[in-house]
């Protein structure tokens, strides 16, 4: 099953299972109890902490939940912060998840220093919802934007353009057809 967030992030061949992760959780929830599936693969688009080109497509298989106060020290976690479908770890580029969007550059560079490359809202929501259930589970990404400043700018200039270009590497890894 591919699903997507949904909202302005929808595709003809995928789901939408909510923007966040809090709607992504419950939806994708919702069709693992009612039919679940054998398999999900989650596509959608990411902001790169700078690391990663504008367009650049990324499979990954792990994702965190850091938030930047983490990052800052000013608050700690008892939960696992990082969920992960992958036997290889190191082989990975981690998706870190927020219902915030990153726009500083200083901020970036401590996701960086983690080897967090990447941000998109709902996967770490994604990856934890499969596991519970126990069903594989991959992600698809294209980067839109740079978690600088200009993150929304960047997001909304290429994000039709992105969209396309995920579509035809899907359609060229004979994803769909």
């Amino acid at each position: 099953m591919i699903v997507c967030a949904g909202n302005n992030e929808n595709f003809s061949f995928a789901t939408p299972i909510g923007v966040g992760l809090i709607e992504s959780a419950i939806n994708l929830s919702r069709i693992c109890l009612m039919n679940p599936p054998e398999f999900i693969l989650f596509i959608g688009t990411a902001g790169s902490y700078g690391k990663k080109e504008i367009f650049e497509i990324v499979e990954s298989r792990v994702a965190s939940n850091i938030e930047h106060s983490f990052l800052l020290n000013t608050a700690y976690t008892p939960i696992d912060n990082v969920v992960s479908a992958a036997e290889d770890v190191s082989r990975e580029t981690i998706i870190n998840s927020s219902n915030y969007i990153t726009k500083s550059k200083e901020i970036s560079k401590k996701y960086l220093s983690l080897n967090i490359e990447l941000e998109n809202m709902e996967f770490f929501s994604v990856i934890s919802v499969a596991r519970e259930f126990n069903i594989p589970v991959g992600g698809v990404f294209i980067v839109t934007n740079y978690c600088f400043e200009n993150a929304h700018k960047e997001f909304l200039k290429n994000h039709n353009e992105a969209k396309k270009r995920l579509e035809e590497y899907l359609r060229a890894k004979e994803v769909i057809r």
